[in-house]
């Protein structure tokens, strides 16, 4: 639920910094909790906007954009009549409705990766595993174009590398939230882009890895074998009550988005283990500082 804003709006504005997905998740939430303290069922609540059920499950999961006439009806149906307090409301539900950063790069990104910027953009921790490469809120912009070349080397690719740079843009925000990456050693060891852009980008993994909210571990090939092996993913985490964890698994033309408990579980015990096996964060840091030293 979204917190009250104080005397200069502060509370708000680092909501609003982690974008429109949640906001959605917000308002979904009040709404999911006005709706149980009237005692009145998502069939009841669905009736009142010509909708179903489903509909309304969506609304309060945040999964959906908000229609004015449909927020106005369920204040209603809630007793939700001061003007002031249903304007507040509606005002959330257009700010929430506004599209995100990324939309102006619609032409260019498949609509399930436009997804998971949004869920990215409204993470508290984002826990992620990378088998082959430097996780992209990790890399340079050289490092970014060079492996962003290898599926399509056209004149849109500066363009993709000013998407990937401004996802990066969230780990500077006021209240930024927990990267904890752990990179296969073999990543260090493939030089994307020659050995100049792979030592700048090792480089800044170093840098970006003394920022309060960031955790590099390496795993090293001394772990052996591993419950990963060959397969990268992400775990997003959200403040929010209403919106669970969620494991991101990304393929060339598609991507999974993974809620069931029992996969959570796997691969939460999975990113656990792969933390154990990786050398401490300061450790990590030596190797990556060696490897650039010898670049």
């Amino acid at each position: 639920m979204i917190a009250e804003p104080d005397d200069d709006g502060r509370v708000q504005s680092v909501v609003a910094e982690r974008g429109p997905t949640v906001l959605r998740i917000a308002l979904g939430g009040q709404l999911r909790k006005l709706r149980e303290s009237k005692r009145i069922t998502r069939e009841a609540a669905g009736d009142a906007i010509r909708g179903s059920h489903a509909k309304i499950s969506r609304l309060e999961l945040g999964r959906t954009g908000f229609k004015e006439r449909d927020i106005r009806d369920l204040l209603t149906l809630y007793g939700i009549t001061d003007p002031d307090e249903r304007e507040r409301f509606l005002d959330l539900a257009r700010r929430a409705n506004e599209p995100g950063w990324w939309h102006r790069y619609s032409d260019l990104l498949p609509s399930w990766f436009g997804t998971y910027l949004g869920l990215e953009q409204a993470a508290s921790k984002i826990r992620t595993y990378e088998a082959h490469l430097v996780p992209g809120l990790l890399q340079t912009p050289d490092y970014a174009r060079a492996v962003l070349s290898l599926g399509s080397d056209d004149a849109d690719t500066d363009r993709r590398v000013a998407v990937r740079q401004h996802r990066q843009e969230l780990l500077y925000r006021v209240d930024p939230p927990v990267l904890w990456a752990v990179i296969d050693e073999a990543a260090l060891h493939r030089p994307v882009g020659g050995p100049g852009v792979h030592r700048d980008q090792m480089r800044h993994l170093c840098k970006l890895a003394a920022l309060p909210n960031v955790t590099v571990q390496v795993l090293p090939y001394a772990a052996g074998e591993h419950a990963a092996a060959g397969s990268s993913f992400s775990i997003l985490r959200f403040s929010e009550r209403e919106l669970p964890d969620i494991v991101y698994l990304e393929h060339l033309t598609s991507a999974l988005y993974l809620d069931r408990r029992q996969d959570l579980e796997m691969y939460l015990t999975v990113m656990d283990r792969l933390s154990v096996q990786s050398l401490p964060p300061d450790k990590s840091i030596e190797l990556i500082t060696h490897y650039s030293a010898d670049l």
